[in-house]
């Protein structure tokens, strides 16, 4: 006879083990006869997916200070020197006389041209003769190292004056003789201190505010009411030449850079003629041209004319300026 015990622990092992099996063997047909998804749960398909735990590195560089600063690449600018057509245009001219403009690049004509175009446009559109010519031209202000030119005001002398009428200049000198002078040359108004009272309160006014460096200090009061029309050496109209800056301000011509880089200003009539509008067009070309430095190229970056009623046309200022006129520098 075998004993009892060891048959009984193994039997009762044997039975625990079929029972487990045939839970198992059941949820697994429930599952497949069901229709139910598959037995890995969303959570732990997603623990099978491979993970990126870096991020990609932007080039960055050091500087003296031992910060860092993001490295910018920088847009290379296409050149179409030596393609059968330029870059996003359809071809480089139009074969007929009808066209759309964006499928092509834009003409620019020579001074000349573009004036005589100018000219041909109010003959036919049947536009006034004596319309205001105006040029809109674009400067590049950047210096090295991140520097620009600071927007400036000036006032020229045109060789052919278009303006009939002559500019008020207001002279501040406490200087009788000064005073005198001023009057004699043709200033609307010339005096002292007691002249701050009568502009702020509109009773005097002028085109042209011009000092003595002395007198500077006094005139603080009229900052704000002057702007930028008070009396500044960079604008010119702080000298001690009393005669020869009347002379310029009475007939000069103002213009001044605006939005950072842009002149626009009138620079003769249409009823003039082309040599006098080139005359005219090539000094304010020239004094545009020497406010930047010698070393710092080329400044105009795009030059436009355009008359009061007509359409603009690009022009090319190389052919107004001297071959050293580009430079800029006095």
């Amino acid at each position: 006879m075998f004993p009892h015990g060891p048959m009984s622990a193994a039997g009762t092992n044997m039975a625990a083990f079929r029972l487990t099996l045939w839970k198992v063997t059941a949820a697994c047909s429930g599952q497949l006869l069901g229709g139910g998804g598959p037995l890995c749960t969303a959570q732990s398909a997603a623990r099978s997916l491979p993970v990126r735990t870096l991020a990609a590195v932007r080039a960055v560089k050091k500087d003296k200070k031992g910060g860092v600063e993001e490295v910018k690449k920088e847009k290379r600018p296409i050149q179409d020197k030596d393609r059968h057509k330029p870059f996003g245009k359809t071809a480089w001219v139009p074969v007929d006389d009808v066209f759309i403009l964006k499928y092509y690049p834009r003409t620019v004509y020579g001074a000349a041209e573009a004036i005589q175009m100018l000219k041909r446009f109010q003959v036919l559109d049947f536009t006034p003769h004596n319309q205001p010519v105006y040029i809109d031209l674009k400067l590049d202000m950047k210096l090295e190292k991140k520097k620009k030119i600071d927007p400036f005001v000036s006032t020229v002398h045109l060789p052919h004056p278009f303006k009939t009428a002559i500019n008020r200049v207001l002279v501040f000198t406490e200087d009788p003789n000064q005073a005198r002078e001023a009057q004699e040359n043709g200033a609307a108004a010339a005096g002292g201190a007691e002249l701050i009272q009568q502009v702020l309160e509109d009773e005097i006014s002028a085109d042209f505010y011009l000092a003595v460096p002395e007198i500077l200090p006094k005139l603080l009061p009229l900052k704000n009411k002057l702007r930028k029309k008070f009396p500044k050496s960079k604008r010119g109209t702080v000298s001690t030449n009393i005669p020869k800056t009347l002379e310029l301000f009475k007939t000069g011509h103002e213009y001044l850079v605006e939005s950072d880089c842009y002149i626009r200003t009138q620079i003769a009539t249409l009823n003039m003629t082309t040599e006098q509008i080139s005359g005219n067009l090539q000094t304010v070309l020239m004094d545009v041209c020497s406010h930047r430095p010698p070393s710092a190229g080329p400044f105009i970056e795009r030059a436009i004319m355009a008359s009061h009623t007509s359409e603009a046309v690009w022009f090319h200022h190389e052919d107004v300026l001297p071959h050293l006129g580009q430079e800029g520098g006095k």
